[in-house]
């Protein structure tokens, strides 16, 4: 058995990113840091990730596009434990709201188990975010609910949308008043749209842009194309220069910035693959790509 990618992770706002690893109940994770090469190969098919930290019993194939790794079944488990899906209503643990800012006019309202931290928020890559209350499950998704209609916000926003934006970020301050805005509105909402058992919390603008390595001349500087999926025996290498969610930035010199979604390369096993390990064309990026913001994918080679 080989180790299987299982995407990246944000466990330390200090810290940079992490891309995980399993074989069987094993796991590990390999810190990636701006500015050193990343490459690597997809190896064999793309399998079931498994659910709840259990392996898929089928070792089910899933397919190359699909941004879940999961079989129908195993994606039935995990959801089955899923505050999102609401399946688990009476959740004993203390819950945030919160206030997600991705780019001008590119907010959400969401929840996160307190314990968690800010991690949720550094893996949707938002950019920057403010706490809006804290309590039980209900309460929170009930403020959720009430502040996406009172503020005209909405509860998701697609990945493809984040990345387009992150090449054009206003400056810290207008991020951040931004976000005050919302903030200062949601908390004066008249009587009866904030639940009781919800304490209010302070405003305090977080700024991702720095671990996320998005702002500044170090940043992306506006991605060309973007992985749509990996193939067996596909290569992908270039410089690591920026990370956002579950996103990599990566600089493969004459072909611009490329974004891979790592969460295309979950249920793959990956080998080391340097720059000669490109296609003879002098690219490093051999799988299928899409134009960002474009519509028409196309296969192999730029």
């Amino acid at each position: 058995m080989e180790w299987q990618c299982t995407g990246l992770r944000w466990p330390d706002e200090r810290g940079g990113p992490v891309l995980g690893w399993q074989k069987g109940r094993r796991t590990r994770g390999s810190v990636l840091a701006y500015g050193t090469e990343l490459g690597f190969r997809a190896s064999g098919g793309r399998t079931c990730v498994g659910a709840r930290g259990n392996a898929c019993p089928m070792a089910a194939v899933v397919p190359e596009r699909s941004t879940g790794a999961r079989c129908a079944e195993c994606g039935r488990l995990d959801r089955a434990h899923s505050v999102a899906a609401d399946t688990i209503p009476d959740d004993p643990r203390t819950y945030r709201v919160y206030l997600a800012w991705f780019g001008a006019g590119m907010v959400k309202v969401g929840i996160t188990a307190e314990e968690r931290g800010a991690a949720r928020l550094r893996e949707q890559g938002a950019v920057v975010f403010s706490w809006l209350g804290r309590g039980p499950l209900m309460a929170a998704r009930r403020a959720e609910e009430v502040l996406r209609a009172a503020l005209g916000v909405p509860d998701r926003i697609a990945y493809a949308r984040k990345r387009a934006v992150r090449a054009e970020l206003p400056g810290a301050g207008e991020r951040a008043g931004e976000v005050a805005e919302l903030y200062g509105r949601a908390v004066t909402l008249d009587g009866g749209g904030w639940p009781e058992a919800l304490e209010r919390l302070p405003f305090d603008a977080v700024d991702h842009a720095g671990i996320f390595g998005i702002d500044g001349p170090g940043g992306p500087g506006g991605a060309v194309r973007a992985v749509t999926g990996l193939v067996d025996g596909g290569v992908v290498v270039g410089r690591l220069i920026a990370a956002a969610g579950p996103d990599l930035h990566l600089d493969t010199g004459a072909d611009g910035v490329v974004v891979v979604d790592t969460r295309l390369m979950t249920g793959w096993a990956l080998t080391a693959a340097g720059p000669a390990a490109g296609t003879g064309s002098g690219t490093g990026v051999s799988v299928p790509t899409v134009v960002v913001g474009g519509g028409a994918s196309q296969d192999g080679l730029f």
